[in-house]
């Protein structure tokens, strides 16, 4: 498991028969799975991926803003 802080929204898709994961402080960070434990981990790599490929590119990456920053 991954020591990242960003908030992480998983829900269930009927259109999509899965669950969905996004993280909103990462624009496009998405992943999805067919369980939801899947879908965390999942998740989890993406993220990593998307920092990486952020830092790649010379992006600033934001800093996690905790729960609930956008409800």
């Amino acid at each position: 498991m991954n020591d990242f802080k960003y908030e992480i929204i998983i829900y269930w898709s009927n259109g999509d028969s899965c669950y969905i994961a996004e993280v909103p402080e990462l624009p496009g960070c998405m992943a999805d799975g067919k369980t939801y434990s899947e879908t965390l981990s999942n998740i989890e790599v993406i993220i990593g991926e998307w920092i990486e490929t952020a830092k790649e590119m010379g992006r600033e990456i934001p800093r996690p803003k905790g729960k609930l920053m956008y409800a």
